[in-house]
């Protein structure tokens, strides 16, 4: 029969064993490196078939895709003072025509075009049209975005002016907002009864119970295109170009189309 001393020396010996079993797994954690991130800055419009490519490419990248989302103009601003990220998707390439003389946007890719359209509560209970004059109604609740802080905000206000109704409809409007989804919003609470947004967003899994488009003639509402741009100070620009060129392949276009986008094959001369 052991004696009480050598159960001990053997119960002290398993402890130590023990110990040293799990240091070394906490060793083994400790040098493992830490999975890398891709920061996309994404205008929120098109965040939905980003999300998607994201969960796709994630595992054949080996990369943590972080989106980070908001109205463009904001983003853009964001990305200029953190000066960390890879890529920039705003909602018109006119934020890359408009920023690229400062450096931060390099090489880029087409993924699809936008499109502007006056959005209504579900099954158009006022019966509204086509006509943009109805948005300077005062009978309606118009809700419209911010040019100062979105692309719709900014393609509203172009449109508008096109037709040389901009200040009217200023007037009236119930109240601006700073981009797509709080328009959607907007109508989903019932706060409005119609808002110039981009058409994809009706079609949105989360929208398109309770909101409808109503397109409007592309001489009016010009399809603006969507352009990844790879940022200069990216800290993966290899991997950042593979995210690109998905997005713009047919794998990556049949992920736009379901979210109510027009693909890239798009007549070129229609979208600017």
């Amino acid at each position: 029969m052991p004696s009480l001393h050598s159960l001990s020396v053997k119960l002290v010996s398993v402890a130590v064993l023990a110990v040293g079993v799990l240091s070394g797994c906490d060793n083994e954690q400790a040098k493992k490196p830490p999975t890398p991130e891709m920061l996309v800055y994404c205008g929120i419009t098109m965040v939905n078939p980003i999300k998607e490519i994201a969960r796709i490419l994630e595992p054949q990248l080996g990369v943590k895709i972080v989106i980070s989302q908001g109205g463009s103009e904001d983003l853009y601003q964001s990305l200029k003072v953190a000066q960390k990220g890879d890529l920039y998707l705003p909602g018109s390439a006119s934020y890359r025509k408009q920023h690229l003389d400062e450096g931060l946007l390099g090489d880029f890719a087409h993924v699809g075009y936008n499109q502007a359209a006056l959005l209504v509560v579900k099954g158009n209970p006022l019966g509204l049209g086509r006509d943009l004059k109805q948005l300077a109604n005062p009978d309606y609740k118009v809700v419209i975005g911010d040019p100062t802080t979105g692309s719709i905000g900014r393609e509203t206000k172009r449109i508008l002016d096109r037709v040389g109704i901009y200040d009217a409809v200023r007037g009236n409007v119930y109240f601006l907002t700073t981009d797509s989804r709080n328009l959607n919003q907007a109508l989903k609470n019932k706060d409005a009864d119609v808002a110039v947004n981009w058409r994809a967003t009706a079609f949105f899994p989360e929208n398109r119970p309770q909101i409808d488009a109503i397109d409007l003639d592309t001489q009016v509402a010009t399809p603006k295109k969507l352009l990844i741009n790879l940022l200069t100070f990216s800290a993966m620009p290899d991997k950042a170009r593979q995210f690109m060129d998905f997005a713009a392949s047919e794998k990556g276009q049949a992920i736009f189309r379901a979210y109510g986008f027009l693909d890239n094959t798009l007549n070129a001369d229609q979208g600017r």
